[in-house]
């Protein structure tokens, strides 16, 4: 069998796991290898990613390594018998492996958790906040490719509607609620779907005012997604020239707390229910709808 040339991220993240387990319980390549009845180069290409390994060789390494979860030994599986193939295949011709990636890993996830400074989280964005943000973009460039991108985001918000959804708990920055793409018009529509989703049970939506105080000025946007039944984690760091994913202990351990430290920091989640009495910024529903009013005012 040929080797993969460009392997998904699901497959390079399934080989990054053995080989970690692997160098954790003290195994050598050869030796692994072994008891699976698969030679050193074999087994090196599987934790490269650029080879598949069976759901059977697979549960006799986790036995041989030491592995007592079940669920992340069913995780692992999971990612090996999976054939990446979903609505986002339709798309592989026209988007960066990147954004598929992220598309399938959203499939499979338990929970999303999300910090976002200028723009709002692409799972909450109307289609025309969307298409302004990628005209001001170098990121794209013919009118092909911003419609494109525009329904590949709206198509990722079905995991928002799925039948078992993922709980999504996003902080989002106060300058975020004021960058105007598409102008007041589209700001106004967008912050109206902002708090129409936060009325869904598994959707929290916190704002990070102005006047937070104890909030590291270097924060950068990510999302931390935990997948396959929360067995496994992967810390998403979106750029335009290249998107990162992280899996490593450390990292996953640094944004964690870098999350929470956020949420702390925020204002209290939108809560549709409560209308408060006046625009005071006293909470997040509060802050959103004082934005709102200055984005009425702004039309009139």
């Amino acid at each position: 069998m040929a080797l993969r040339t460009a392997p998904t991220e699901r497959q390079v993240r399934l080989g990054f796991e053995l080989r970690r387990l692997r160098e954790r319980s003290g195994l050598t390549v050869q030796a692994a290898g072994e008891v699976i009845g698969m030679g050193r180069v074999h087994l090196t290409h599987a934790e490269n990613g650029r080879t598949p390994i069976s759901a059977e060789r697979i549960r006799t390494l986790c036995q041989a390594f030491g592995v007592t979860s079940s669920t992340y030994v069913d995780a692992l599986v999971g990612l090996a018998e999976s054939n990446g193939k979903g609505w986002w295949t339709g798309y592989k011709s026209q988007l960066p492996a990147s954004a598929l990636d992220l598309a399938e890993l959203e499939a499979e996830a338990a929970a999303l958790s999300s910090y976002e400074s200028l723009f709002l989280p692409g799972l909450f964005q109307v289609d025309a906040y969307t298409r302004a943000i990628f005209e001001a973009s170098d990121a794209v460039s013919t009118a092909e490719e911003i419609e494109a991108s525009v329904r590949f985001r709206q198509e990722r918000q079905r995991a928002l509607r799925a039948d078992n959804p993922p709980h999504i708990h996003a902080v989002i920055h106060e300058a975020a609620l004021h960058m105007r793409f598409g102008g007041p018009h589209v700001m106004h529509q967008q912050l109206l779907k902002l708090v129409e989703l936060s009325e869904l049970p598994h959707v929290e939506i916190q704002i990070m005012p102005f006047t937070a105080v104890a909030v590291s000025a270097l924060t950068t946007p990510f999302c931390h997604i935990a997948s396959h039944d929360s067995a496994l984690e992967t810390v998403l760091l979106e750029h335009p020239a290249q998107s990162m994913f992280l899996y490593e202990e450390e990292p996953l351990a640094k944004y964690r707390r870098q999350f929470e430290r956020l949420s702390a920091a925020a204002l209290p989640a939108i809560d549709a229910t409560v209308i408060p009495v006046t625009h005071a910024a006293r909470d997040s529903l509060g802050l959103v709808q004082h934005v709102l009013y200055t984005l009425q005012e702004a039309q009139a």
